[in-house]
């Protein structure tokens, strides 16, 4: 449901009733991961996707019958060997879909919508599968514990949602929590869905360069708030990078030491030049950020590791560092090295191989990562 915030937000807003149908757990090669929600308003307008295109028309149909019996409803989709145009997965996954309907009444995911809206950080925890009284029911968490709504039953199921939440909206996770129905954990009696809504990741862009430019538009398409930093006011400015939602004239090394970071950042450092670089990099791979890479030459990469190990930097903590930066895709350009870098940091955040899929027996859709990438 939060995965639309911004544009449901605004159907609650003026009044207007809605069916969200919310992805709550995949099966094989499913195209969307938990979290991923369609919306569907009392006038037929729809919003967002569960399946990119495979079940829509059988979710939307779920969806406009909920806001006609008012009930919540979980169905399972997934492919038919009878005939793969029926409603199923040609794909070969299965995912489970929640539908509830948004109406006056449903106060606790207005309340979430509205503070994902307004870019607050908030978790809403909902029974996806458990007795039918608790169905649907939802707990809104906040980052310092406090809470709106409740789930019914045992006290117990409260406290551990809650607990449970904030460890998810700590780490700007979506997922699955199975719980019994006193909240103890033990799996059997229900199953919760935990929907965190965070302020969008960082990307710092270090190099005011030609190359930062197509770095900045790709994490910008990738969902980054893109920060722009160098100590050259010539070159870091507004019309070079239009697209960065910051820009930033200061020393890299001395701007990370007071900037905000967490387990989701991106840092890309692309001046390659030593005298920013190697301190930047001492400061960069002391942090529990989510990757680390530098732009340079192998000859540049082998001196700067040498420099870096000089100034004390462990060979563990060198290991963090992605350095040539990028993939090998023979890339020339600067948008083609944007993509390189792009794919890298996207195979790094989901654990990929970056290996071409053809003549993989990988999983194509792996399950999400639980974790961030943490300094050895």
């Amino acid at each position: 449901m939060l995965d639309l915030a911004g544009q449901v937000h605004a159907w609650a807003e003026e009044g207007r009733e809605f069916a969200v149908a919310t992805v709550v757990a995949v099966g094989g090669s499913a195209p969307r991961p938990p979290g991923a929600a369609l919306a569907v308003a009392g006038d037929g307008t729809a919003l967002g996707s569960v399946s990119g295109g495979c079940v829509e028309g059988a979710v939307y149909d779920l969806c406009t019958q909920a806001l006609q019996d008012g009930g919540t409803v979980v169905e399972r989709f997934g492919y038919s060997d009878e005939d793969a145009f029926a409603v199923g997965l040609t794909c070969g996954g299965t995912i489970d879909v929640m539908v509830t309907p948004v109406t006056a009444g449903h106060c606790v995911e207005k309340a979430a919508l509205s503070a994902a809206a307004a870019g607050e950080p908030v978790a809403l925890a909902r029974v996806v599968r458990g007795p039918g009284g608790l169905l649907g029911r939802a707990l809104l968490v906040r980052p310092d514990g406090s809470r709106e709504g409740g789930l019914g039953g045992d006290p117990g199921l409260d406290r551990t949602a809650v607990a449970e939440a904030r460890a998810l909206l700590d780490g700007g996770r979506t997922g699955t929590i199975e719980l019994s129905e006193d909240g103890s954990h033990c799996p059997g009696g229900l199953t919760l869905l935990v929907e965190s809504a965070v302020p969008p990741p960082r990307m710092i862009v270090f190099g005011a360069i030609d190359f930062a430019a197509a770095v900045v538009r790709m994490g910008k398409f990738l969902g980054y708030h893109v920060t722009v930093c160098d100590a050259r006011p010539v070159f870091a400015t507004r019309a070079r990078f239009p697209e960065a939602d910051e820009i930033v004239v200061d020393w890299p090394d001395r701007y990370l030491r007071g900037t905000q970071t967490d387990g989701r950042t991106v840092l890309c450092v692309l001046t390659h030049d030593a005298k920013f670089d190697v301190p930047l990099l001492k400061e960069a791979l002391r942090l529990p950020v989510a990757y680390i890479g530098a732009m340079g030459s192998r000859r540049t990469h082998r001196d700067r590791e040498r420099r870096l190990r000089e100034e004390g930097v462990s060979a563990r903590d060198l290991t963090r560092l992605r350095s040539p930066i990028g993939l090998d895709l023979g890339a020339r350009t600067p948008e083609e090295t944007a993509v390189s870098i792009a794919a890298e940091i996207v195979a790094v955040r989901h654990g990929g191989t970056g290996a071409p899929l053809t003549g993989s027996d990988r999983p194509i859709h792996a399950p999400a990562r639980t974790t961030q990438p943490q300094p050895a």
